[in-house]
């Protein structure tokens, strides 16, 4: 078995639960936001009684932030996918896609890079006065590495910092914060490529290993010869009051 089999195989057998990327390291690194996405929910909750967060996943970043917070009060999460539920880190949590709550029941909700944002939904469950935060996957995030599986693509028509902002405006929120990032990944093996578009599905939607293996092999050839393969990921921070 040659070194692109083996690597290929490694990344198969890798767990997909939760959101902790412990398994990358030496393999890839990521740029991250300067803004602290976790540090701010944190401050947030300082000041918070009754707090959300949407598609929590793990609840890895909640918790984090609950516990450097040392916060109290109503603590509750949402997830859609069952695996994280049972294993989510937080107080509560919910298994829901929507949100089903009672009108004006937080004071905070957050939520870190929702597959989509139910801005009207987010609106009604706000209290007066209460906070949306959210670091959102911005257009054309990862481009570099989906046009490696998919060829070239038409340019992104949704996700874009205006963009947020305007849907964020149209459900009846102020917005006081928006930031924008582009963000350089480096991979240094075939298996971290494949490892992290099996984990981060959006990037090549239905993408596997067997689909995708030709293109696989491709990159890997672009390691071999250039030592990493660089993406870049796009972050957007939208804060909005109601």
């Amino acid at each position: 078995m040659n070194d692109f089999d083996a690597l290929l195989d490694e990344a198969a057998a890798v767990p997909l639960d939760g959101w902790d990327f412990a398994w990358f390291d030496g393999r890839a690194t990521e740029q991250r936001p300067s803004w602290g996405y976790a540090d701010l929910v944190a401050e947030r909750l300082t000041h918070a009684v009754r707090a959300l967060d949407v598609q929590t996943g793990g609840g890895e970043v909640f918790s984090y932030a609950i516990k450097k917070a040392r916060a109290t009060g109503l603590l509750v999460a949402t997830e859609a996918w069952m695996p994280q539920v049972a294993r989510a880190k937080v107080p509560h949590v919910i298994a829901a896609d929507g949100l089903p709550f009672r009108d004006g029941v937080f004071d905070l909700v957050v939520s870190r890079h929702p597959v989509n944002t139910q801005w009207a939904e987010t609106a009604r469950i706000l209290s007066p006065g209460g906070i949306f935060l959210s670091q959102q996957i911005g257009a054309g995030s990862n481009r570099e590495l989906s046009e490696a599986m998919l060829g070239p693509l038409p340019p992104p028509g949704r996700q874009r910092p205006e963009q947020i902002a305007a849907a964020a405006e149209a459900a009846g929120l102020q917005v006081v914060q928006l930031k924008s990032e582009r963000l350089r990944l480096e991979f240094y093996d075939i298996a971290a490529v494949a490892h992290f578009l099996r984990k981060v599905v959006w990037t090549v939607p239905g993408f596997t290993i067997g689909k995708y293996r030709d293109r696989l092999r491709d990159v890997h050839e672009e390691i071999t010869v250039k030592g990493m393969f660089v993406s870049y990921a796009a972050r957007v921070l939208v804060e909005a009051r109601k």
